[in-house]
């Protein structure tokens, strides 16, 4: 059976917080849809806020991407709300077994993690999704 958008969106949810629950940090979450955010991770005493996007393969499992605003539609018209620092502090996904959590401050209207440098060589711009494994990127908050 194919999972559809909203089983998607919930199963990448809940893999970000079994993720974080792993690593032993506390998750609140908030009580019905209003939060700009998804769950609250307590690391170490600091709560950081967090928004679950499903993230989708792109070009042939060389990188994943995912959205990093919010859809609304109606009968009318879709409107489309980006994410600020003052509403999250994170984007989180899941992709093969990994939860990965990108700053807010990185991402425009959608952000692509990439598995290796592409065939051309360039480096410049290329964000590799090793360096935003959640693991990585909370023992770098830590030793700020």
């Amino acid at each position: 059976m194919e999972l559809n958008a909203k089983q998607k969106g919930n199963l990448t949810e809940l893999q970000c917080i079994t993720a974080f629950y792993e690593l032993g940090y506390s998750i609140s979450i908030p009580y019905g849809e209003n939060s700009r955010y998804d769950f609250i991770a307590d690391i170490n005493g600091e709560l950081i806020k967090v928004q679950v996007k499903t993230s989708r393969v792109k070009k042939e499992n060389e990188a994943i991407v995912f959205a990093c605003r919010s859809t609304n539609t109606n009968t009318k018209t879709t409107t489309y709300h980006r994410y600020t620092k003052e509403q999250i502090d994170y984007f989180a996904t899941f992709w093969n077994g990994k939860c990965y959590l990108v700053p807010v401050e990185e991402c425009s209207v959608e952000k692509i993690l990439r598995f290796c440098y592409p065939s051309s060589g360039q480096k410049q711009g290329i964000t590799l999704a090793e360096n935003y494994e959640l693991e990585k990127v909370l023992k770098r908050r830590v030793k700020e």
